[in-house]
């Protein structure tokens, strides 16, 4: 059994933060389960190209307000507190914090834990 806290992580290696977002890695490859769980903070005022190419990623926000909007289609969503989102098709999108917002961000493959955006936005897959 893994037992861990949030508090436990603030401010060592787990705690990676950027001038955009702050993702605090709860579980990563290392712990075997199949997936990453990260509690990220997406800052107020901010906009972030992602483009999970080689990732899976659920997000469920749980503070905070901003959007994502598909760059493929234009298509832009709400976000707000209680709303789940799931990149199933590896979308191309710009995630924008109207407020901090707080998100609960699942990966499949898991993230090994030092993970930033490439420039095309994506994090690259360690074997």
């Amino acid at each position: 059994m893994i037992v861990r806290h949030l508090n436990e992580r603030i401010g060592t290696e787990y705690d990676v933060n950027t001038d955009t977002w702050r993702s605090r890695r709860l579980l990563l490859k290392d712990d075997g389960v199949g997936f990453s769980l990260h509690d990220t903070i997406i800052k107020a005022g901010t906009e972030t190209m992602i483009w999970y190419k080689h990732h899976y990623e659920a997000v469920y926000c749980i503070e905070g307000e901003g959007e994502i909007e598909l760059i493929e289609s234009g298509e832009k969503f709400p976000i707000t507190a209680g709303m789940l989102y799931v990149l199933n098709n590896h979308e191309k999108h710009w995630l924008r914090g109207s407020t901090d917002m707080r998100m609960v961000c699942i990966f499949n493959p898991p993230c090994t834990g030092r993970e930033v955006h490439n420039s095309e936005g994506a994090y690259e897959v360690s074997e």
